[in-house]
């Protein structure tokens, strides 16, 4: 596992080496006592879950519309 520090605002961006285009860019947008929010932009056709929803996704069960997040930009 990677652990990055990064302060409110920073980003870290995942990519292939050789290639200009980013897979997934994620920033802290903010961050209120133990709790972090994180900005996730990636391609419009890229799933983006939280882990346990992944799990369970993986396990058959299928996203739960209330807990699974949108890949495209949320307002």
């Amino acid at each position: 596992m990677l652990i990055l520090s990064r302060k409110s605002r920073e980003a870290v961006v995942v990519g292939r080496p050789g290639q200009l285009e980013q897979m997934l860019k994620v920033t802290v947008l903010e961050i209120v006592g133990s709790r972090v929010r994180l900005g996730f932009e990636v391609p419009e056709d890229v799933p983006v879950h939280r882990s346990e929803v992944w799990e369970r996704i993986c396990a058959g069960g299928g996203p739960d519309n209330a807990t699974a997040a949108p890949a495209g930009p949320v307002a």
